[in-house]
């Protein structure tokens, strides 16, 4: 690309200066600076955007997205904004010609993210999600153990994010809403953890859910569980929840020759997974299975890399397309069981299907009445 054989540094915008922009992009942007220039950044507040320039070095400020891409054509546009204007920017950046990385919940919706996805072109751009959990030294170990079959076939699983948001949380505009967020704390939190557990199961086939609005005032769900079958015969619990004091991102593998198990919060390192044999496995295969090398954590700045060095090589990134799609599908159809009572296969969800322009239907009923 042109810009970047110029200057040797890939040019990015951001698109949207609230916290995440601040706390993890920036961050991670500025650690690459030798890799990326970070040329201007748009919000719709003036002074928002003004002061995340200013704070982080950025030279131009907008409050036009459009103008911003037209003026700066940057190669690559991190959109950090909320749910509800995901599809819209997405596509206004890859139309530009620009890569997209895209905050999580990727769209409101499976017909939004596939409006997102035919906005690339064959060889790019393309748009990848930000689903940092799937990447680090620990995570890519495990990958490895069980898709090599090492630690043999996968049996039983959990997936819980535990996490707790008060009132003063819900009280930002559009939050605990449908319209603004797609859905609650199955879209909004359990959706990385969920992620995970996808990338290191591979494809399920089948989901019976059920959602309630337990205790905050909200439309959408503040607790989910679901029973998940996996293509491979495993089965999984998946607890998701913003009423919990007592704070945990947490997924649990059984296999025939091992449990693997990861517990954290917000990031992970090697520290927080854990394998445990069965009987009778040798002591130098278990302490290979335990070397997960140099210790690269979960973040932002792990996806980024790999991100940078994708876009340089024009190959489609981890977490984009149908790959970026898997954990969107799951959590659809995981409202569709909540609200109709029945499973829900994968692929299911479709043109024509209700639950596919809208993953959820309106507020939910209170005090554990079905969704």
């Amino acid at each position: 690309m042109t810009s970047t054989e110029a200057t040797g540094r890939i040019r990015v915008a951001v698109a949207g200066t609230g916290a995440v922009a601040r706390q993890s992009h920036l961050p991670a942007l500025q650690e690459l600076r030798d890799e990326v220039e970070t040329v201007a950044a748009f919000d719709v507040d003036e002074r928002a955007v003004r002061a995340f320039c200013g704070a982080g070095g950025v030279p131009h400020a907008y409050t036009d997205l459009d103008r911003m891409l037209t003026e700066q054509r940057p190669d690559l546009v991190v959109v950090c904004t909320p749910p509800a204007v995901h599809r819209e920017q997405t596509t206004a950046a890859l139309r530009a010609g620009a890569w997209v990385w895209c905050e999580k919940p990727p769209a409101r919706s499976l017909s939004e993210y596939d409006a997102m996805q035919a906005a690339e072109g064959r060889e790019g751009p393309y748009a990848a999600i930000v689903f940092q959990h799937r990447f680090g030294s620990g995570a890519d170990h495990v990958r490895g153990l069980l898709a090599r079959g090492d630690l043999g076939r996968p049996l039983a699983a959990h997936c819980q994010t535990t996490w707790y948001r008060d009132a003063a949380y819900y009280a930002a505009p559009g939050r605990g809403t449908w319209a603004a967020e797609g859905g609650g704390t199955t879209m909004g939190h359990g959706i990385h953890q969920i992620d995970l557990l996808l990338e290191l199961l591979g494809p399920w086939s089948e989901v019976l859910a059920m959602t309630a609005r337990l205790s905050r005032d909200i439309e959408t769900e503040d607790v989910s569980t679901a029973l998940v079958r996996f293509r491979s015969g495993a089965l999984a619990t998946v607890l998701n929840s913003a009423v919990s004091p007592d704070q945990v991102s947490r997924i649990r593998i059984d296999c025939e020759r091992a449990t693997v198990e990861l517990s954290h919060l917000y990031q992970h390192a090697n520290k927080d997974w854990r394998i445990t044999p069965a009987p009778g496995v040798a002591p130098g295969v278990l302490a290979a299975w335990r070397d997960m090398g140099a210790d690269v954590p979960s973040s932002h700045l792990a996806q980024l890399r790999s991100l940078v060095a994708d876009l340089r090589a024009g190959r489609r990134p981890r977490a984009s397309g149908a790959d970026g799609r898997t954990s969107l599908e799951l959590v659809s159809a995981l409202y569709k069981s909540a609200r109709t009572g029945a499973p829900v296969a994968a692929g299911e969800i479709g043109p024509g299907d209700p639950f596919y322009g809208a993953a959820g239907a309106g507020p939910l009923p209170v005090e554990g009445t079905r969704a």
